[in-house]
């Protein structure tokens, strides 16, 4: 798995830091996210999918080894 971050969409919402602590921060001067793992460890996994599921601005986003983009629902 693969998270991908668009600066761009990026509200500073701050729902994934407080969801997912060991792979997303923020930028204390903007509140903009910092991705800290790229490609979190197996136990990271889940939490990473909530945070990307719960992004209200659609800045993260998760694709597998291959590239192909992965569903995040938490169905």
């Amino acid at each position: 798995m693969r998270i991908d971050v668009d600066l761009e969409l990026c509200i500073s919402a701050g729902i994934c830091a407080y969801t997912a602590p060991a792979v997303f921060g923020q930028r204390s001067s903007d509140g903009q996210v910092v991705l800290l793992s790229a490609h979190p460890e197996a136990e990271l996994e889940e939490p990473a999918r909530q945070a990307v599921e719960l992004c209200p601005s659609g800045a993260l986003s998760l694709s597998d080894s291959d590239g192909e983009a992965c569903d995040s629902s938490l169905e």
